[in-house]
């Protein structure tokens, strides 16, 4: 009886399964800390005095994919009061000969007293274009709506950002006429944006 009792237990533990080993203890991964970049924004800000914070002459030449002879002249414009104007800023880019009128680019900002007044500044400069022949289109100019003017000699970007417009030109043959809307758009979302250790 003894004898059976052993053989039980004896194939008993014959019959289980090797227990199964031992899980190694998870390494926790360590991350280095992220940073969070906050792309620049459009703003509705005071009016730099300097052009190259306004768009500088290389991000102007990147986002046109080559560079532009001659040099960046600027021009501040004095206030207006019949029109509501407060402030005004106009970039000129490629100038030569120091005639601002070579200008293949030109960027402007102009500030008036309140949004009202900005905006109807752009829809009166756009209708008096369209009066003239041109064609107009709309294209998004960072989270703005603006208006892409088409003329014979020209193609000029018009919109506002609270209480200031902007306006980017370009002569045409500067871009592509299937590039120059992009051109254009990325030139004046960037007049908008505070440029960065400025």
């Amino acid at each position: 009886m003894v004898v059976l009792a052993l053989l039980a237990v004896v194939c008993s533990a014959c019959s289980s399964e090797p227990p199964p080993p031992p899980v190694a203890p998870a390494i926790p991964t360590i991350l280095p800390a992220t940073t969070v970049t906050r792309a620049p924004q459009m703003v509705d800000r005071d009016l730099p005095d300097d052009c190259e914070l306004i768009v500088p002459v290389d991000v102007l030449h990147a986002r046109l994919g080559r560079e532009l002879p001659g040099e960046l002249k600027q021009v501040i414009g004095i206030p207006e009061p019949s029109i509501g104007r407060t402030a005004k800023i106009d970039c000129y880019y490629g100038v030569e000969r120091q005639v601002l009128l070579t200008a293949p680019v030109v960027v402007g900002l102009a500030k008036y007293t309140d949004e009202a007044t900005a905006a109807n500044r752009v829809a009166e400069s756009v209708d008096a274009e369209r009066r003239e022949g041109a064609s107009v289109s709309q294209v998004d100019v960072g989270r703005q709506k603006a208006s892409l003017v088409v003329t014979k000699d020209e193609r000029l970007l018009v919109g506002s950002l609270g209480k200031t417009t902007f306006v980017s030109r370009a002569k045409a043959g500067v871009a592509p006429d299937e590039a120059v809307g992009a051109f254009l758009a990325a030139v004046a979302q960037q007049s908008m944006t505070p440029v960065e250790d400025a």
